[in-house]
């Protein structure tokens, strides 16, 4: 990219990091991987964000908070960059999203009535006699799906 004055409308990285929510370290690796286009930079190599770079950091932070991939926010961003197609690939990913928290939800509850169920074995006492520790070193693991 072309070297450009700094305007009003631009926003250095520290500036961009605060608008959008996101750290300076991530919004240079949302720009290293291409979720981020690269941004402009002063005559000093400065980077220069918009308020589109700020919009799209937003909604990249926003995707990961509700535990979408990279890859899928990748894909989220390439439709949302041609509003005029159908919304059906959309609908597809955020789906299969909810289909993985589903299950990661199903988990989690077999994992707490696990927990549940090892402090109430507990009957005190020392560690060497711990039901929970015994507990803990025997189970086999689980397969990840």
């Amino acid at each position: 990219m072309s070297p450009k004055k700094n305007t009003a409308k631009d926003f250095t990285i520290g500036h961009m990091a605060a608008a959008s929510g996101c750290n300076v370290q991530t919004v240079r690796y949302y720009e290293q991987i291409g979720i981020l286009p690269a941004a402009d930079r002063t005559a000093g190599n400065q980077r220069l964000y918009d308020q589109n770079h700020v919009d799209r950091a937003r909604f990249v932070r926003r995707s990961r908070e509700l535990g979408f991939s990279l890859d899928q926010i990748r894909q989220l961003l390439k439709l949302s960059d041609d509003p005029d197609q159908p919304c059906d690939e959309v609908d597809a990913i955020v789906l299969a999203h909810l289909d993985a928290v589903d299950e990661k939800i199903a988990r989690l509850k077999q994992f707490r009535k696990e927990l549940s169920r090892m402090a109430s074995d507990c009957a005190g006492g020392k560690v060497s006699q711990c039901r929970i520790i015994s507990a803990l070193a025997t189970t086999q693991p689980n397969k990840r799906a």
